[in-house]
């Protein structure tokens, strides 16, 4: 994927720029009339904060930004106005443009991460695509390599996340999805072992070949590996994504209004996952990565899993099925208990995995909840808060874990309407002997409109928040 931000070699003070200044910033380099000097300081003095020059032969616009604010909310305001003017780049067909900072904050590489973001676009499917893209290419800021290169690699596994997101299932069912894994790990340089249906039923997965059991292709078992020389942790840390690349509810079909519309994206943790492991690898961040996806549709078909089956897992424990739309967590929870393997540090799952965490916090951040140590814990919440994808971390007492409880299996797959979405973080508890954190991105995983740099569509919501906790663990 072509890498948009790029290390100014020498700035030209000629071409189309971005100029981040406070109120007492020199601006005097940057051929400026007298004229347009005086528009600029009275905009702000006016208590505008971003000023656009169109100068006929080139933009030149102007950001004031409140240095005074919250750090993480300073990096989230950038990024958002770096949406903005890539927005006014396109439009005004600009294919280059230079960020210069006159701020002593280091915010280029951030307004350079929100225009990269929100200049994604995915017209696969239109027949005059060419016609459509967006005109801008480069974006130059003055940062050191490794900044650009991490920045440019968590950009680009982001943009395959939200592509894989946005894909239809009439391309990405199960089998096409391991396809392309393997070419974005033959790309950068994880390998992707896939593990078919004969396979599947010989590790008895009973919660991925139940969900299966309606679809109209065979299920798959995805591991991705990036175990680079020189990786700092001896244990591997293993990413779990939900791969349900079509959920109708099964039997238990979905009944409300428009409610599968959508569903297309109920992959998204199975996106995140590659997407992170994508930009690691593009990195080359020095940290051994597993990832573990279970790929599937969830149909009504002839053969489906029913309301009142008891089903095995790869564990052994009996589930007694009260609702076929809660499926995510059969398929996660098979995952979780092949991740026990691999011995591992921690063990991390994204999914889009229920209605209730929407309607606890919305699109704004996503639920998680887990056994994690409080190291760890605070730097995820740490790198939550630096990324913007932030993290509610929710209550886990005990008592939820008793709402599971079956009378003729050893769990059901389905709590009470309250707290559902920490008591399907229980359902998969149940299947972890390890250090674990559970994030539901069903809110902010795929977006009805656009949100600043987050795009309608998928919006590879977990993909920069992992990759920076993974980038301070291995410190790098």
């Amino acid at each position: 994927m072509h890498s948009i931000i790029h290390k100014a070699k020498e700035y030209s003070t000629k071409g189309d720029l971005i100029l981040l200044v406070t109120p007492n910033s020199d601006w005097s380099k940057f051929d400026l009339s007298a004229n347009e000097l005086k528009f600029i300081k009275r905009q702000l003095n006016d208590g505008k904060t971003s000023v656009e020059v169109n100068q006929y032969t080139r933009y030149v616009f102007v950001e004031c930004l409140d240095t005074c604010l919250d750090p993480f909310a300073l990096l989230e305001d950038a990024r958002k106005r770096g949406a903005k003017i890539a927005v006014k780049c396109n439009n005004g067909a600009i294919a280059c443009v230079s960020i210069i900072d006159l701020t002593t904050c280091n915010l280029s590489i951030y307004i350079a991460e929100g225009m990269a973001l929100a200049n994604y676009q995915f017209l696969k499917y239109f027949s005059d695509s060419e016609s459509k893209q967006n005109t801008l290419k480069f974006i130059h800021v003055d940062a050191e390599d490794t900044v650009i290169q991490n920045m440019n690699a968590v950009i680009s596994g982001t943009m395959h996340a939200r592509d894989f997101v946005n894909e239809p299932l009439s391309y990405l069912t199960a089998l096409q999805f391991s396809e392309d894994m393997m070419t974005l790990g033959d790309a950068v340089g994880f390998d992707v072992e896939v593990l078919h249906e004969k396979q599947i039923e010989a590790l008895h997965m009973g919660g991925l070949l139940a969900v299966n059991k309606g679809a109209v292709e065979p299920p798959t078992f995805n591991v991705l590996t990036y175990n680079p020389e020189g990786a700092r942790n001896s244990k591997p840390i293993v990413l779990v994504g939900k791969g349900i690349v079509y959920d109708t509810g099964g039997l238990s079909l979905k009944p409300t209004s428009n409610s599968m519309d959508m569903m297309k994206c109920d992959m998204g943790g199975a996106a995140t996952v590659v997407g992170v492991m994508y930009a690691l690898a593009e990195a080359k961040i020095p940290v051994h990565v597993v990832g573990l996806i279970p790929a599937t549709e969830n149909r009504p078909g002839l053969s489906a899993y029913a309301p009142g089956d008891v089903i095995y897992m790869m564990d052994g424990s009996s589930v007694e099925v009260l609702n076929t739309d809660a499926e995510g967590r059969l398929v996660m929870a098979d995952a979780l208990t092949y991740a026990k393997r691999y011995d591992p540090e921690l063990v991390v799952d994204f999914a889009t995995l229920t209605g209730a965490a929407v309607r606890a916090i919305g699109k704004y951040g996503i639920v998680g909840m887990g056994s994690a140590s409080s190291e760890d814990q605070q730097r995820l919440l740490d790198s939550g808060m630096k990324t913007y994808e932030r993290l509610a971390m929710m209550p886990f007492w005990d008592e939820y874990g008793e709402l599971l409880k079956s009378e003729i299996a050893d769990l059901k797959n389905l709590g009470p309407a309250e707290a559902g979405q920490i008591t399907a973080g229980k359902f998969l508890e149940y299947f972890t002997d390890y250090p674990w954190m559970h994030f539901d991105i069903a809110g902010p995983a795929f977006l009805v409109q656009d949100d600043h740099y987050r795009l309608k569509g998928g919006t590879g919501t977990g993909v920069r928040m992992m990759f920076d906790f993974l980038l301070s663990k291995s410190n790098f």
